[in-house]
């Protein structure tokens, strides 16, 4: 990163230097504006200095050299000023006029991508990280930027894809049997990295176009190409087919399409709507009959040809422990009075349409393992040569399958999964047994009060395409022996008069809160449940406070990879009794939802502040807190009492100090929130005597493993999976360092010792 507090030296000039070309008043004019750009800068007034220098420079192209190092400092010193002015427009504006006259300079196109990343714009980000790599490849920063920014512009399942040998064998084949008999005029949509097009140009089509909306593959796979020699041959468009036509993009109509524009749970990367577009817009007719297997004339086909989803229901703790709260009380908060809590996989069929109803898990490698509880049973079919049959995909009214439960066990989740019959003889299947580099939907059960299931019970299931996600959604489950049905949302079928009058006597007292709803993230849930890490928590607060208010020294508690907690020294009693007439503070700025905050207000005369910031989530604590007996003076949000979130570590009060601050510095995926690390140091200013930071330090374990999972997944191995293409040293410039190749397990220390996994 350039270092803009390092001056350069002022690049002196006399008054009578002579410039190379152009007349005398206008190297009179280039040396008094270099003059008036040096004073401006020993004067800090680098606005004024940066239009200077863009003055002599462009008047004086020879002066480059010798201006550049002033020029850089001074761009970015300007860029400093801007940004604290929030003039973000007036930014690009400067790189721009300054890559007009540095093109090639290293310094100044990795600046213009760091500030690119800031604004989110990654992928645009990369694309300055990458070229100034090209310009100078041993630049530390830019190799550090750029692979800080490869995890989003090229995810990982491309590799596990290309890697996929019989996966790409098939779709060669198919591709191959297609072109062969006929359909010779190919329209690759999403491309990637071109792969699929290369197989169709080997097989002998005659047109070869390919379309690839994402601008970091769109460039890979034009590099891709030329390695092949190839670039001449297959015409790549940077635009989404959707917005294709002809004549304008290609000038005819294509018999064969291919893509892959599938995901887990089959229709989330909108493949509906491609190929019906495709089919309006882009394609021949489709064939008139199955038996027709050589084109005549004019008839177009999509591989892959149709699909096949399956799905079972399942036992797995590793989903019900991401996706349901399964805890009643977390250091000594008891959650029976908070809203309901889900994760951001909605199970439900009255959920948006734009939420994506499931997520993804490879069952073969989950933690913990899963049991199937039902058969596998079949989902629905979908032939994608059949424009009639996609167009009225998504109007079709829901259908419902009764699946007879098979085991005993704890209904965890609907998984699905599918066949893809890329042709007659070739198919792939993203299965839980089968070794593919697919993941499964995943569909958690989250509102079903009682999840215990038995061999006689059955579900009711609703398969539906109604938005363009697939959705399986658990209408009820019917229990055996008793005839009674639980709804989706935990209500029970009343099966007596006496059971529905207790109902209606509850109901206007449980209505109002039971009708509550809030949405969690996944790793929040997980965290939720985790029981020995809160009780741990408390134990090393309490213990902390107490010493405050005993003016003494507080004692160390560890916490395991569990949560888990042992006394590092003399035992103290864990609840803190209300001596003090004023209250301690403590601050927590744990990132998402957090209770660490209400834990420390039940520990007696706290007053504690959360740094939640959702309106969902600060009713939830304020709930709880009720529940919990904790008056609503006493816990607070902290970001109500701040401009922004760079004010968020400051006094309570003009006249108080924080007791603790929990600094939550570690990702829940096990990665350093390093901008939190920074902020450590402020935070230990805002302390009280005695105050503690959580945590004060944090110690990093790691070992060496060998995996060739772990291998698969970072890079491209060989040509030999890509079937001879070369495409490996392309993509796996986006090979990043994998955070899973170390078993890391990180210790947090205040005057305790916490190790939190």
């Amino acid at each position: 990163m350039p270092n803009p507090s390092t001056r350069p030296r002022p690049n002196r000039v006399r008054r009578n230097r002579r410039v190379a070309g152009g007349d005398a008043a206008r190297n009179e004019l280039v040396s008094r504006s270099l003059e008036s750009a040096q004073q401006c800068l020993v004067n800090q007034d680098y606005g004024t200095a940066f239009a200077h220098y863009l003055l002599v420079l462009n008047l004086a192209p020879a002066l480059k050299d010798f201006a550049r190092e002033s020029f850089r400092f001074t761009l970015f010193k300007w860029a400093e000023e801007l940004d604290a002015l929030s003039r973000i427009q007036d930014i690009f504006d400067c790189y721009e006029q300054a890559l007009e006259l540095f093109p090639n300079d290293e310094v100044i196109v990795n600046s213009m991508g760091e500030h690119l990343f800031r604004m989110g714009f990654r992928d645009e980000a990369a694309g300055y990280f990458h070229k100034a790599l090209k310009l100078k490849p041993d630049f530390a920063d830019a190799k550090e930027n750029f692979h800080r920014v490869a995890n989003w512009l090229v995810e990982r399942w491309h590799f596990l894809m290309l890697n996929d040998h019989k996966r790409n064998a098939k779709y060669q084949r198919a591709i191959q049997k297609a072109v062969q008999s006929g359909f010779n005029t190919v329209l690759d949509i999403g491309t990637g990295t071109g792969i699929l097009s290369m197989f169709a140009k080997k097989a002998g089509a005659s047109e070869v176009c390919a379309c690839e909306l994402s601008n970091t593959m769109y460039e890979l796979a034009c590099e891709v190409l030329s390695a092949n020699a190839m670039e001449g041959e297959i015409k790549i468009l940077h635009m989404k087919s959707l917005d294709m036509e002809i004549p304008k993009d290609i000038p005819n109509r294509v018999s064969l399409v291919v893509t892959e524009t599938v995901d887990a749970g089959l229709f989330g990367e909108g493949i509906v709507e491609t190929l019906i577009h495709a089919w309006k817009h882009l394609l021949l007719p489709p064939q008139i009959s199955e038996s027709q297997a050589v084109p005549t004339s004019g008839v177009g086909r999509v591989i892959p040809a149709s699909a096949t989803v399956f799905g079972m229901a399942v036992q797995c703790p590793e989903i019900r422990r991401h996706h349901r709260v399964g805890v009643v009380e977390v250091g000594g908060v008891c959650l029976t009075g908070a809203p309901e809590l889900h994760s951001p996989a909605i199970y439900s069929t009255d959920s948006d349409d734009s939420t994506e109803p499931y997520t993804t898990e490879r069952l073969s490698r989950i933690p913990g393992g899963y049991t199937p509880l039902t058969e596998h049973f079949q989902a629905l079919t979908v032939d994608f040569n059949s424009p009639q049959e996609l167009g009225g995909l998504c109007s079709q009214k829901p259908s419902r399958i009764c699946l007879p439960i098979t085991k005993h066990g704890v209904l965890d989740a609907i998984v699905a999964w599918f066949v893809l019959q890329l042709d007659e003889e070739n198919s792939l299947s993203t299965g839980p047994e089968e070794e593919t580099c697919w993941e499964q939907a995943v569909y958690p059960v989250q509102n079903l009060l009682d999840c215990a299931v038995k061999p006689g019970d059955s579900l009711i299931l609703e398969v539906s395409c109604q938005d363009a996600y697939l959705r399986i959604c658990m209408v009820s489950l019917v229990r055996a022996g008793d005839g009674m049905e639980t709804e989706l949302d935990g209500d029970p079928s009343l099966s007596s008069e006496a059971e529905l009058c207790s109902a209606l006597a509850c109901l206007q007292t449980t209505q109002g809160r039971d009708q509550q709803k809030c949405m969690l993230e996944s790793s929040e849930i997980a965290l939720l449940n985790n029981v020995k890490y809160h009780d741990s928590f408390k134990t090393a607060l309490s213990k902390l406070l107490s010493s405050i208010r005993a003016g003494g020294k507080s004692e160390s508690t560890v916490l395991d990879g569990t949560g888990c907690s042992a006394d590092c020294g003399n035992s103290q009693r864990q609840d803190c009794p209300n001596t003090a007439s004023d209250p301690l503070y403590v601050l927590d700025v744990s990132e998402g939802f957090s209770i660490l905050s209400l834990i420390a207000a039940k520990l007696g005369s706290v007053k504690a502040y959360s740094s939640v910031e959702k309106e969902q989530h600060q009713t939830v604590l304020k709930i709880l807190a009720e529940t919990n007996g904790v008056s609503e003076e006493m816990l607070e949000f902290w970001l109500n009492h701040v401009e922004d979130d760079s004010a968020l570590l400051q006094r309570p009060t003009t006249d108080k100090m924080w007791s603790a601050v929990i600094l939550d510095c570690v990702e829940t995926c096990g990665l350093i929130r390093q901008e939190l690390m920074e902020k450590a140091a402020l935070a230990r200013c805002l302390l009280e005597p005695g105050g503690r930071i959580f945590p004060g330090r944090i110690v990093m374990y790691g070992m060496l493993v060998e995996s060739e999972t772990l291998l698969q997944e970072s890079a491209v191995q060989g040509t030999e999976p890509t079937l001879g293409l070369n495409i490996g040293p392309f993509i796996n410039q986006f090979t990043v360092t994998n955070p899973t190749l170390f078993i890391v397990l990180f210790i947090y220390l205040c005057s305790f010792m916490f190790i939190l996994c």
